[in-house]
């Protein structure tokens, strides 16, 4: 991505996570990058562009780094303990885009319906790991009736993350919010 494209995508994100997508203009963008409309316009064609652009990219390193991540896991615990910390880093090292993508989820216009889309299959993904580490006997001790319920409570995990953020003013110690969430989970669930 080359540094206009990126400054951008960098500004769409800042702007529609504080003001919202629909308070935020094209020409706010434009004005606040220091681009002209036919600059923004070579790069993406509609507001729409970048924020589906926005999202595909966002989810896709969410998932790639839970890819890379679990790679050299080798039990359930292990997996889900991973998933949980990339989420908890992701949350804070990305709270604009994650902000962005929790407040679009639900709703009924196409770019609720491309947040949900992406959150669905982020949510897939955990369940893929929770289903192959039960077939493949990594799970051997824990209580899952419905691997859904896991998988979509892991995600929910980021609201969770997102409101403790606010309500205690940005501090967030990211090990002891680990060791809390990771206590929760793994209790109820039976996972060692």
């Amino acid at each position: 991505m080359n540094r206009t494209k990126r400054k951008i995508f960098e500004t769409s994100m800042n702007l529609f996570a504080t003001k919202g997508y629909d308070a935020t203009s094209i020409e706010e963008i434009t004005s606040v990058v220091g681009v002209a409309k036919g600059t923004l316009y070579y790069h993406f064609s509609s507001k729409e562009e970048i924020f589906n652009f926005l999202v595909e990219e966002g989810m896709k390193l969410l998932q790639n780094s839970i890819s890379i991540k679990i790679a050299n896991c080798h039990t359930l615990a292990s997996k889900l303990k991973a998933v949980l910390l990339i989420q908890i880093k992701v949350m804070t090292k990305y709270e604009d885009f994650m902000t962005i993508v929790l407040s679009q989820v639900l709703g009924k216009e196409s770019r609720h319906l491309t947040c949900r889309k992406y959150v669905f299959e982020y949510i897939d993904l955990i369940e893929k790991i929770i289903q192959d580490s039960i077939s493949n006997g990594e799970a051997r001790d824990a209580e899952l009736d419905d691997p859904k319920v896991l998988a979509s409570g892991l995600f929910g995990i980021t609201y969770s993350i997102l409101l403790y953020k606010i309500k205690n003013g940005d501090k967030v110690d990211i090990n002891n919010l680990y060791k809390e969430y990771e206590r929760i989970i793994f209790s109820k669930y039976n996972i060692k």
